[in-house]
């Protein structure tokens, strides 16, 4: 009875990550062609004590191969303990200062500069990003060939040695992996605000973050849920090379930790039917991988039945991160060792996120 039950729950998730992997197969690389730019953007950079980062970022945006009557950036100083200077660019580039008024500094970041962005179309990231030359040109040609109000793109790690690194690497495939494969099937649920665009006017019909203003985290994904239950077809992935930012990896298992805590405590507001089961699926596998490990070390759980679980599990999650790796051109590296350690990794983070504040730039949140 217990060998069937525990069988139960990994068919099910092997189902779901196979559904992911199917989904992920079913994206169609967009390919970069000439086009006249059309489309003005307002990039929106929330930032709090980031002197080190935002130097490098804007660099990479005073790279853009894109006409500079068309951009705009605003950076959003968010009580940050430091002064910045704004360097010399051939974009303009405004700094002003959050307006806080609700719980989540970085909602009101997006908000206060929307408020005073003049171009059509608000494109978000994030401090310690990088992005490519053609990034607004292959945003601009999605748009003109597609009748979309929004749009999510990729985000992939600097590459970094060591094993931690190499393990939020992995942590992160597998979330960048499920992104594009929920868009694959039809049921998109989440996004990165590193790269996020959508119209000024459709955020402004969404009526921007209202309704979840009370947590800390999700500009992005609770309103690209919202987004898809109001207008699917007006939300598209930008599945391109060009339109990848890369950002950092942090630089401690704490911080690690605390970040991902972070990321997992939006997950209990989603809107999102399928987002919220396919999450209860990956807490209750991993939940149960490391359930059958300890019935299998004191002796309850038969080896052979243990090792098919292992072996199973292991294979669909590679195909998926093996996938998505290829995509993003990123090394898998220290893949069995992470496969291990992520369940313990992953099941504390889930549990901590539901009774737990977290710290971000330096400020404790509570869920």
């Amino acid at each position: 009875m217990l060998e069937l039950i525990l069988s139960l729950v990994f068919l099910l998730y092997f189902l779901f990550i196979g559904q992911l992997i199917y989904g992920f197969q079913r994206m169609k690389p967009f390919s970069k062609k000439e086009f006249v730019p059309k489309t003005a953007f307002t990039i929106v950079v929330p930032f709090r004590n980031e002197k080190e980062n935002l130097p490098n970022l804007l660099h990479s945006i005073s790279l853009l191969h894109y006409p500079k009557e068309l951009v705009e950036v605003i950076l959003v100083d968010d009580d940050s303990e430091e002064r910045f200077q704004i360097p010399n660019s051939k974009f303009q580039i405004f700094q002003i200062k959050n307006i806080r008024k609700s719980n989540s500094p970085k909602k009101d970041a997006i908000e206060a500069a929307i408020q005073v962005a003049k171009n059509d179309w608000i494109i978000t990231t994030d401090a310690d990003c990088l992005v490519q030359k053609d990034w607004l040109t292959i945003y601009d040609q999605y748009i003109q060939e597609n009748e979309v109000e929004m749009i999510a793109s990729g985000v992939c790690y600097l590459p970094k040695n060591g094993f931690l690194s190499a393990f939020q690497n992995l942590d992160f495939l597998s979330l960048q992996g499920a992104t594009i494969g929920s868009f694959g099937i039809g049921k998109p649920f989440m996004c990165n605000g590193a790269n996020f665009a959508y119209s000024k006017a459709f955020f402004n019909e969404l009526n921007g973050f209202q309704g979840n203003e009370t947590i800390a985290s999700g500009d992005d994904v609770f309103l690209l849920q919202k987004a898809v239950s109001v207008a699917p077809k007006k939300v598209g992935f930008l599945l391109a090379k060009e339109s990848i930012v890369a950002t950092k990896p942090v630089a401690t298992w704490s911080e690690l930790f605390q970040q991902r805590v972070r990321w997992a405590s939006k997950s209990s507001g989603y809107s999102s039917v399928y987002g919220k089961l396919l999450a209860l699926v990956v807490f209750v596998g991993n939940l149960t991988w490391i359930l059958s490990f300890l019935l299998w070390l004191i002796g309850i759980l038969d080896q052979n039945v243990f090792m098919l679980f292992v072996a199973l599990k292991f294979l669909i999650d590679f195909i998926l991160l093996y996938k998505t790796a290829n995509f993003f051109q990123s090394k898998l590296q220290y893949v069995l060792a992470s496969s291990l350690l992520y369940p313990f990794f992953s099941v504390s983070v889930a549990v901590y996120s539901l009774f737990r504040k977290y710290n971000w730039k330096g400020r404790n949140f509570r869920k």
